[in-house]
C-alpha cells in the first residue's frame, strides 16, 4: 500500500489545530488517521484547495454543520442558523489559512508549495475529488461542537 510521509502530514495537522485555536478559540483534538478509499465527505461543508510545486495534490477540510456554526460563532461573534453564503466564505478562508500555515511550515523543510483558490462544496454525502492519484490520508478531529476531517493527498 502506498504510504504518505508523516513529515508532509504533520504540518497540516498542526495548522488545523493552531488556526482553530487562535482564530476561533476552539480546541480540536485529532483522532486516528486513516487512508480514505472513497470520495464521500464525512460532513456537510468542505473547503478543498489544490496544491502545486515540489509536490502536487490537494487539501480538504470537511465540517459537520454544528461544528462549523460553532467555530464561526466564536470566530465572528455571529450566530448562523445554517450554511449560508457567509458560512461558505468563512470555510474558504479557514481552508486558505490552514493550507497557508502548513505551507509555511513545509517551506522551512525546503518544500515549496503554492495553493489555488479554495472551492466550497456543500450538502449531505457530497463528494470530494482530490487532485492527485496518491493515497488520501484523512484525519478526523473532534471539537466540543462536533467533528471535522482534514484530508491530504500529495504526490511527487
Amino acid at each position: 500500500m502506498a504510504r504518505m510521509d508523516v513529515r508532509y502530514i504533520n504540518p497540516f495537522l498542526s495548522a488545523a489545530v493552531n488556526v482553530l485555536k487562535t482564530m476561533a478559540m476552539t480546541e480540536a483534538k485529532p483522532g486516528k488517521p486513516y487512508i480514505k478509499k472513497d470520495g464521500t465527505a464525512t460532513g456537510d461543508i468542505t473547503g478543498i484547495i489544490g496544491i502545486t510545486g515540489d509536490k502536487e495534490g490537494s487539501l480538504s477540510i470537511t465540517f459537520t454543520e454544528p461544528c462549523i456554526l460553532h467555530i464561526l460563532a466564536n470566530m465572528l461573534g455571529e450566530k448562523y442558523d445554517g450554511i449560508t453564503e457567509e458560512v461558505k466564505d468563512a470555510v474558504g478562508e479557514l481552508t486558505n489559512m490552514i493550507c497557508g500555515n502548513a505551507r509555511q511550515m513545509l517551506q522551512k523543510d525546503g518544500l515549496n508549495l503554492s495553493a489555488s483558490i479554495p472551492t466550497i462544496v456543500t450538502g449531505k454525502g457530497h463528494t470530494i475529488k482530490h487532485l492527485c492519484s496518491g493515497p488520501k490520508l484523512a484525519i478526523p478531529f473532534s471539537t466540543e461542537a462536533g467533528e471535522f476531517t482534514v484530508e491530504v493527498c500529495l504526490s511527487d
